[in-house]
């Protein structure tokens, strides 16, 4: 059962000044001024969160620790330092652990910095999203690209080595020159970490609105494509190594608590909206204050039960293809279970994505290609779904005990 329990845990910080126009993560935009009533509420959520982690069940140390937002940054060393002594406390922090933590470049100060070193984290991802100042004040953003440049010389000289800078692609009014410029004034500062992300614009977010309005002009796919493809050939040519869909890392750099994501593994989650998945079972927390607060107070509901084959092999395979290596089929028939020959055989429309270069199929390995797979990877994992639903029908492949090993 031991080997089944987390050692790892997401803790939800959702305070930022301002909700930016793309965003659509469960947060509670708390103004540009600090003064007594922010304090409240932000003292008011961490003793909520202390409530929810010292009720839960012990488990074996942390080997990473994610704060995420939000704007973590916004809370004081003091009060990251009390959160990480509470995990600790409760949990355990194994030797060597990963403890990342959300950083704004505006919020960024030597002496914050220094604190959060001397509190436990070891590991920044920085929210930069672009280096051109006309997109950052586009997208909501309060930073423009000299935070970022200090941010940057700070951590480096705090000696916080292991840092990530998140970019976005897709913006509207991002074009293939204003591109070229964010890679080349991304690779100038020498990051060990890139995660690039590609603009989603999800309901109920401001842009959704703007869109809806025919407000906001977005860069064709074919732009955006061409784009991307560019950012991973000139971050693999500066030894950034593409190990996920939208991380790139150099060795020893990779972010071990995403990796526990995308390949199967458990976690705690803790805080407003945040998702665990314990003992089999996803329970995702209310989006809202308020709704967080009566879940906490009252019946915690919500948990999914045990995911059942379908269901796990799904999962597994939507979460490890974004990886590099992609899949083992054979742990995949021993993880769901699943008979290996079900999985060893293609549907039509895998074997037409594998055709066109979008899959590969080396032995009971199976992954996207690089960078064109990767690129459409929505179209093979919709055809992975459809490829599940088959083998799963009445009369499908993994109902038929006739292909399970022998004993």
């Amino acid at each position: 059962m031991a080997a089944s329990q987390p050692r790892s845990a997401y803790v939800h910080l959702p305070f930022c000044h301002r909700r930016c126009f793309y965003c659509d993560f469960p947060v509670v935009p708390l103004g540009d001024r600090a003064d007594g009533a922010t304090s409240r509420s932000v003292a008011e959520y961490l003793r909520w969160l202390k409530e929810e982690i010292s009720s839960s069940p012990p488990g074996p140390p942390l080997s990473t620790v994610y704060l995420g937002g939000g704007t973590p940054s916004l809370l004081s060393a003091t009060q990251v330092a009390w959160l990480l002594t509470l995990l600790n406390t409760r949990f355990g922090l194994a030797p060597g652990a990963e403890v990342t933590m959300e950083l704004d470049p505006d919020d960024v100060c030597a002496e914050g910095l220094r604190g959060y070193h001397r509190a436990g984290v070891n590991r920044v991802s920085l929210g930069a999203q672009s280096f051109d100042n006309g997109l950052l004040a586009a997208i909501g953003r309060r930073h423009n690209r000299r935070h970022i440049e200090t941010a940057v010389a700070l951590l480096k000289a705090e000696g916080l080595c292991r840092w990530s800078l998140d970019l976005i692609s897709g913006l509207p009014g991002l074009t293939p020159a204003l591109w070229e410029a964010t890679l080349d004034q991304a690779l100038s500062l020498s990051p060990p970490h890139v995660s690039l992300y590609d603009l989603t614009i999800g309901e109920g977010t401001v842009f959704d609105r703007w869109l809806t309005q025919g407000r906001l002009s977005l860069p064709p796919e074919t732009t955006t494509a061409a784009m991307l493809d560019r950012a991973a050939r000139r971050l693999g040519a500066a030894g950034l190594r593409r190990y996920e869909i939208s991380s790139y890392a150099r060795p020893g750099h990779a972010c071990r608590h995403n990796r526990v994501y995308w390949g199967g593994g458990h976690w705690w989650g803790f805080g407003m909206g945040a998702t665990s998945s314990v003992a089999g079972r996803r329970l995702t927390r209310p989006r809202t204050r308020g709704g967080y607060q009566a879940w906490l107070h009252g019946p915690r509901g919500g948990a999914q039960p045990p995911a059942g084959a379908k269901e796990r092999l799904e999962d597994l395979l939507i979460t490890g293809l974004r990886r590099s290596e992609g899949v083992n089929r054979q742990r995949l028939a021993q993880q769901c279970p699943v008979p290996l020959a079900a999985l060893m055989t293609l549907s039509p429309r895998l074997e037409r994505d594998r055709a066109q270069g979008l899959l590969c199929c080396e032995g009971p390995c199976l992954r996207l290609s690089q960078p064109r797979g990767f690129r459409l990877s929505n179209q093979v994992l919709a055809d992975c779904l459809l490829w599940v639903d088959e083998l799963f029908a009445p009369g499908g492949a993994a109902h038929d005990t006739s292909l399970a090993a022998p004993a």
